[in-house]
């Protein structure tokens, strides 16, 4: 049945996510009444009645596209973290991040995105992310490659010679330990700055306005579609550990997605030295 999806138009998966978006977080975009915003775990990780509506739709409709398959959304998981199993599971999944960025959509930010990938037995299949005021619709299917808004794109490589760019976790998320490591990439090399929307930095690495990202966590709705995105872009990806992400966790973090081969083991190599 998967491949038969996979093998279709997969043009409904993205309306679908238009829809949704249209439907329930642009009306509320620079219209949040206060009692629609929610903390969920401090000042810094919030949720919004959009990202719960979102994502509540997304299920619906997705699960209605694939029969048999499920989801995993983050608010899903901060409700019932049972969720979180269904990653290994046997059935195709769908994880949904509804509203990617919510601190920045909050703030009236154009930079938020929803993220949606197709995984099964924990590999990615195909992904989805959309940045809707900056009318961003970037898409990548395993061995397909990627396009952004229907025109295919290419990470290509770091100017030889040239300090790598790269996003990392923001400050506000770290630990003292993980700054400790992170400070590796604060080393001749490479500028670093903190993230915004970890799907829009993916989206920038795979277009090739961003060298580098480095994270210290693993929620896999933050990082399926990019990882995804920027694979099939041409980039590539590895733990601190040297092996691939791996969506249902336990991964040697940090871990970094980067333009080229090189620039992930030129990344990785400041980190071990940090740690």
């Amino acid at each position: 049945m998967i491949d038969e999806f996979l093998a279709g138009d997969l043009g409904a998966v993205e309306k679908a996510v238009r829809a949704a978006v249209a439907e329930e977080v642009m009306p509320r975009f620079r219209q949040l009444a206060a009692h629609e915003i929610v903390e969920k775990r401090g000042p810094h990780d919030l949720v919004t009645t959009a990202d719960r509506l979102a994502e509540e739709q997304l299920t619906d409709a997705l699960t209605k596209l694939l029969p048999g398959s499920v989801v995993v959304g983050e608010e899903a998981v901060h409700a019932d973290p049972a969720v979180l199993t269904a990653l290994g599971g046997d059935a195709p999944v769908w994880i949904v991040d509804p509203v990617d960025g919510t601190r920045q959509f909050v703030h009236g930010d154009p930079g938020f995105s929803t993220l949606v990938t197709l995984a099964h037995r924990e590999e990615l299949l195909a992904s989805w992310t959309y940045a809707p005021v900056l009318d961003l619709m970037a898409i990548a299917r395993r061995g397909g490659g990627a396009l952004l808004n229907g025109e295919p794109i290419h990470s290509g490589s770091p100017e030889p010679g040239a300090a790598l760019h790269v996003a990392i976790s923001h400050f506000d998320f770290t630990t003292d330990a993980e700054k400790r490591t992170l400070s590796g990439l604060r080393a001749p090399g490479a500028e670093v700055r903190p993230c915004g929307s970890a799907g829009l930095e993916y989206l920038n690495v795979a277009r090739g306005l961003l060298d580098a990202v480095a994270f210290t966590w693993e929620n896999a709705w933050d990082h399926a579609a990019g990882l995804l995105l920027v694979d099939e872009a041409g980039g590539a990806h590895s733990t601190l550990g040297g092996k691939p992400f791996r969506i249902s966790g336990g991964n040697a973090l940090p871990f970094t997605a980067a333009r080229d081969e090189a620039a992930v083991r030129h990344i990785l190599g400041l980190l071990a030295d940090a740690g």
